[in-house]
């Protein structure tokens, strides 16, 4: 398999979670903030040398400052995990959250990712902007729910024997499932990443963990806009999944995509009608400046402070000292401000300070 370059610019950090599970996420890309929770099958490095999900990362990096990061027991995230609950990752999500120096910001929940997003929204609705879920798993995982048992038995026989082995027969069960469309080389890498992202135990044991769980009452109680994106021939999340969330959700649009592939391929013709729709959708969280004599919009008291503390030079250290904060919440104020100003990258500071000091800065 052809080498790939790395990672653009990504940058990983790790924090603890409330159980003391160390928690490995990452930041890429420019733009209004999106915070991803993504599927079970994760590795924030892994994932860059991917010919299956590198175009997924590409493209949303080139729309949002995308944040993602590794479940408990998967990629970066410690792999000694006795909980898998649907309790204990939207606590998971919670501490991401809180890292991030954003009061709020679009959530995105992916596949089996999609049952923690929606308990998210539904409890921080002033932190969630907006919600997208891309090929939600309501319950179960892989190969929809109310299946046959001795299927279900199968399956998680299956994982015992060969999810950890060297040989991918037993894992190209589930490459199957996933991208029945791809090519060799989609497939062999996808066999090879079941491998690296987590151990035989913790896929059998996350899997049985997400059986019986049940969001409906989250999902009516979603108060975010709401985009729903689903493949018609998705052999792994069914697309009824997608139907209940949009039908459950109040005022979601649903987008059927013509896929057999529960992750979109980048050739494919749903991939386009997929990034569009992303795009548009997180399109309205955006908020340029229409031109060089518009003033900012108004920012609060607090964070006129810290901007005009930056101005004399201090750094965001030395400004939570001045005024009795911690440094995250600088750094959440600050990215606020940006936003309001349209700007992102690094250059968003020096141009902020750069607008206070001519004298468009601080008032609407």
């Amino acid at each position: 398999m052809a080498a790939r370059p790395p990672a653009p610019g990504q940058e990983i950090r790790f924090t603890r979670g409330v159980d003391d599970v160390r928690l490995a996420w990452a930041v890429h890309g420019a733009g209004p903030p999106l915070l991803v929770n993504s599927c079970w099958l994760s590795h924030l490095q892994y994932y860059w040398q991917s010919p299956v999900w590198r175009h997924f990362l590409e493209a949303l990096g080139a729309m949002a400052t995308t944040v993602r990061y590794d479940e408990r027991g998967f990629g970066l995230s410690d792999w000694d995990i006795a909980d898998f609950s649907l309790g204990a990752r939207v606590r998971d999500l919670e501490i991401i959250a809180d890292q991030l120096p954003f009061d709020r910001f679009a959530l995105m929940g992916m596949s089996a990712g999609a049952p923690v997003a929606i308990a998210y929204a539904a409890r921080h609705p002033g932190r969630v902007s907006r919600l997208v879920l891309y090929g939600p798993v309501l319950s179960g995982c892989f190969a929809g729910r109310g299946q046959d048992e001795a299927v279900e038995q199968a399956l998680l026989a299956a994982i015992r024997a060969g999810w950890g082995g060297q040989e991918p027969q037993f894992r190209r069960l589930f490459t199957s499932f996933l991208i029945p469309a791809a090519s060799e080389e989609q497939m062999t890498w996808l066999d090879e990443l079941q491998r690296m992202c987590t151990s035989p135990a913790n896929a059998v044991a996350s899997r049985v963990a997400r059986h019986g769980i049940d969001v409906r009452d989250a999902m009516t109680a979603v108060r975010a806009p709401t985009l729903v994106l689903h493949a018609r021939g998705d052999l792994s999340a069914p697309f009824d999944h997608g139907t209940e969330a949009a039908a459950l959700i109040p005022g979601a649009r649903l987008v059927p995509l013509d896929s057999r592939n529960h992750i979109l391929l980048g050739d494919e013709p749903a991939w386009p009608v997929f990034r569009r729709e992303v795009e548009q959708f997180l399109a309205g969280d955006r908020q340029p400046l229409e031109g060089p004599t518009v003033r900012l919009p108004v920012l609060t008291a607090r964070e006129q402070d810290i901007v005009r503390l930056a101005a004399e030079g201090l750094d965001n250290q030395q400004i939570a000292a001045r005024l009795v904060l911690s440094v995250r919440t600088v750094e959440r104020h600050l990215q606020n401000a940006y936003l309001k100003a349209g700007l992102t990258g690094r250059t968003a500071r020096t141009a902020l300070v750069s607008r206070y000091l001519s004298g468009r800065e601080l008032v609407g």
